[in-house]
């Protein structure tokens, strides 16, 4: 039985029509790929490890990046110890990220597919979560980058913003192997803006030497900065095998880790090195801060493309993997429709955030999107060790029915553990008050859900064994 048939019940016809279709056949096809959750067959995999890694890198190349490096210094961090809670996250982040990419050579699955493994029908619920995301991850950076081009063209902000969403929707109908190419170029044109950027700042900036944060609020402030930065890594973790599904299966599992790990840590790393270098300098932080910042000109107009073709870059993706988490959840339209669909949401939500304090919605969206996600990555993970050994048959599994209490409880008995330690701007609980504002729920959901979900699941292969041996004794 496919592992398409499991949101609905569909005819043969109608499932192959909403979850099958045309998929990419060689590096350079940029054709419209259909292709949507059902697995990848071997007979249509192509490429190598080494394009994870622009496919990770040029995507965080954003403004949105560069503007979260400044709050380690807005918290009052001097530029070396904000800088070492930046790595310190971004590694932390990145690691889950990495591994989760390996997956999608051994299986040709998308991410929130594979979570079927471990949620079995309740897969409905990070799936949920996953595409709301992605809205809102479109919001944010589409923010940046339509004020970029609006600036840029002199357009109204509404019509900058329209034209890059419908630029990036456009990338997210067209699929996997465009996004890839588009990645490729962009590694070194983003790379050329960002190191421009920096270069005409060294004459304005002023680089905190020291911090106004001392004793316990300097160690809360850190423990923030690392935790913003640990979401931004971590936010790509239910993204990962998206981008991997269509890797041969013998590629190299190494090779796609490191690959995938460096192109988000040296990425992250040095956008967010550039807002807190740059942070005395980067107060106003719209499209015509940048252009000020940069005097205007040629190399202004230069700046303000770049920051609206890393809005396209990051977006895709968004709009993309989007589109495999509503098929997932069950929604029964082609792949292609369900990435122009998030475009369509993400418009109005773009606008919302422009009406009013663009900083302080900036930072509770940019936490509040990644809360749910180290419970899931810790499930997740867990069934994926419960398998070793054994042979991964996405259609059978699938097709088995199971419980879908234990991952449930265990993913809301860690948002709910998270819950008092989490600091925002909307919300600080008591924990992270009692810190000095250090938010270290991301920390504390992980542990919880590894601890609720991994007696449970060890539970369940029991009494999945005794079951098989009883059926085996019967038959003798």
């Amino acid at each position: 039985m496919p592992l398409a048939h499991v949101p609905g019940g569909l005819p043969a016809d109608s499932r192959r029509a909403v979850f099958d279709g045309r998929m990419p056949s060689a590096p350079g096809d940029l054709r419209i790929e259909g292709h949507g959750i059902e697995p990848v067959p071997e007979t249509h995999r192509y490429g190598g490890a080494g394009r994870l890694f622009t496919v990770w890198f040029a995507p965080n190349l954003t403004m949105t990046g560069v503007f979260t490096g400044t709050i380690g210094i807005a918290l009052g961090l001097d530029f070396t110890t904000a800088l070492a809670a930046v790595v310190l996250g971004t590694l932390i982040g990145a690691v889950p990220t990495a591994y989760l990419s390996t997956w999608g050579s051994r299986t040709g699955a998308g991410q929130l597919p594979l979570a079927r493994l471990a949620f079995g029908r309740a897969v409905a619920l990070p799936g949920v979560l996953q595409w709301l995301s992605s809205v809102a991850w479109d919001a944010l950076i589409g923010l940046f980058g339509g004020d970029a081009l609006a600036r840029l063209c002199g357009w109204p902000f509404w019509l900058g913003v329209l034209v890059v969403m419908l630029a990036q929707g456009a990338l997210g109908v067209l699929g996997y192997e465009a996004i890839h190419r588009l990645q490729i170029v962009m590694t070194f044109v983003l790379a050329a803006a960002f190191a421009l950027i920096a270069l005409r700042m060294s004459g304005s900036v002023h680089v905190a030497a020291t911090g106004s944060a001392h004793g316990a609020d300097r160690a809360g402030a850190f423990a923030l900065t690392s935790t913003i930065a640990l979401s931004l890594a971590l936010s790509w973790a239910p993204y990962a095998s998206d981008f991997s599904r269509y890797l041969p299966r013998a590629t190299s599992r190494s090779r796609m880790f490191w690959c995938t790990l460096l192109g988000l840590v040296v990425s992250y790393v040095a956008v967010q090195a550039l807002g807190l270098w740059g942070a005395s300098a980067l107060t106003d932080q719209t499209a015509t801060g940048v252009d000020t910042l940069l005097g205007g000109g040629t190399a202004g107009a230069f700046g303000l493309l770049a920051v609206a073709l890393a809005a396209l870059c990051s977006n895709a993706m968004n709009d993309y993997s989007g589109s495999l988490a509503l098929q997932t959840v069950g929604v029964r339209i082609p792949r292609p429709a369900a990435a122009a669909l998030a475009v369509l949401l993400g418009f109005p939500l773009v606008l919302w955030m422009h009406a009013a304090d663009t900083t302080a919605r900036f930072q509770n969206v940019l936490l509040f999107v990644s809360y749910w996600i180290p419970g899931f990555v810790a499930i997740v993970v867990v069934d994926w060790f419960a398998r070793r050994g054994t042979h991964i048959d996405l259609a059978a599994e699938a097709a088995r029915p199971r419980p879908a209490w234990p991952p449930v409880l265990a993913f809301a008995v860690a948002f709910a553990a998270a819950v008092p330690f989490m600091d925002t701007g909307l919300y600080v609980g008591p924990v992270a008050h009692t810190l000095h504002g250090a938010d270290i729920s991301y920390y504390v959901a992980f542990v919880v859900a590894l601890a609720v979900y991994a007696p449970l699941r060890a539970r369940q292969a029991r009494e999945n064994r005794e079951t098989a041996q009883t059926r085996e004794e019967g038959r003798a």
